[in-house]
């Protein structure tokens, strides 16, 4: 399977949520793909992020997880996503903030200064505390968390080039074949 990280792959707003976007259709066990399964996606993530990244002038370069350390970065992914994402539905639940934040602690410990879970780690943090977590959203298409950064914050696609053109073209599509007699 071919793949590459372009910049639709960064559009979270902040590299946790990009790490946890990683796994692309992830409540769909018929089409899910975890990009990190791919062999050697896992590596070429940090450089990507340094060139696609919203935070990616917070970080500077970012090392690859180290093979010893892929399983608890897994971890702290699958506890990212639980964490913001049952945040975003229903307000929070202090159990998954311990996981998430024992994830965190792990990946601190074993993790670099430069390395890719510590930089995750950093911008969880900056996550947990963000002014206004109403503007963390689910995309109405693909699922992924993201930062709605709108005015008005009406944002509901993480990426409108993607994510809201397929949303538009169902509509038309459905639109048009009710039309028709």
């Amino acid at each position: 399977m071919s793949f590459s990280w372009t910049p639709h792959r960064f559009s979270g707003g902040a590299l946790a949520l990009d790490v946890a976007n990683s796994v692309v259709l992830r409540h769909d066990t018929a089409r899910r793909i975890d990009r990190f399964a791919i062999k050697g996606q896992m590596r070429s993530f940090p450089e990507a992020a340094a060139e696609f990244c919203a935070e990616r002038a917070l970080f500077g370069e970012i090392a690859p997880v180290e093979a010893t350390e892929e399983e608890d970065f897994l971890a702290l992914r699958e506890a990212i996503d639980c964490y913001f994402r049952k945040r975003i539905l229903k307000g929070g639940d202090e159990l998954l903030l311990a996981e998430l934040l024992e994830a965190l602690a792990k990946a601190l410990r074993q993790a670099g200064p430069t390395g890719l879970a510590t930089a995750t780690a950093h911008s969880v943090l900056r996550l947990i505390a963000i002014p206004d977590p109403e503007r963390m959203k689910i995309c109405g298409n693909c699922g992924w968390l993201f930062i709605d950064r709108s005015k008005n914050r009406s944002r509901a696609w993480c990426d409108m080039a993607v994510c809201g053109n397929r949303a538009k073209a169902n509509r038309h599509y459905r639109r048009k074949k009710e039309e028709t007699p």
